[in-house]
């Protein structure tokens, strides 16, 4: 079995992407937005955290969170969220025939992959690297041609706290290394 290395780093703010299995498009889906929504809320009611930033795109999620001090446990929490999915939208969207042996031995549903990717954030260039990579990100994708006309984004909150310009990433070259995954 792989070991994974994973920050444990209390009270630090990650980076992190989480992705569908087989990176089926069904999050921006209006009932797995409330799954998503209602599973953040019940898993912030016992392990809170903070969302610095969110873009939800059609089959996978950049996300920034600010863990509370003395804690390191992202990965209970993004089982829960996941498990809370799944199970409010498995139903609709559960694919048997896309499991794998593995997944199946797991008991694992076919609406994510397995992990996530995390980067813990260093400084605060970094955090504004890593919220600018997923804001731009719907952009990247071609899915709109401006940041503020992507929906599913915290860009918007940011924007009326007058952190982003409604006009912010116009003309912005997205291949150029300012963009690349963060480290």
């Amino acid at each position: 079995m792989p070991n994974y290395r994973r920050s444990h780093a209390t009270g630090a703010t990650y980076f992190f992407t989480v992705v569908t299995h087989q990176r089926r498009a069904f999050l921006c889906d209006d009932d797995v937005r409330r799954a998503l929504r209602d599973a953040i809320d019940v898993v912030r009611a016992t392990q809170p955290f903070t969302i610095n930033a969110w873009v939800l795109m059609p089959d996978h999620i950049h996300t920034v969170w600010t863990l509370p001090e003395n804690d390191a446990d992202f990965g209970t929490r993004w089982g829960k969220i996941k498990r809370h999915v799944s199970q409010q939208c498995g139903e609709r969207l559960h694919q048997e025939w896309c499991l794998s042996a593995s997944k199946i031995k797991r008991n694992e549903s076919s609406l994510w992959q397995r992990r996530f990717w995390e980067h813990q954030v260093r400084d605060e260039a970094d955090l504004e690297r890593c919220i600018d990579y997923a804001y731009f990100n719907p952009v990247k994708h071609g899915l709109v041609k401006r940041t503020i006309d992507w929906k599913y984004s915290t860009f918007h909150r940011d924007v009326r706290r007058g952190i982003y310009a409604e006009d912010w990433g116009a003309g912005v070259d997205f291949d150029s290394d300012y963009f690349g995954e963060p480290d």
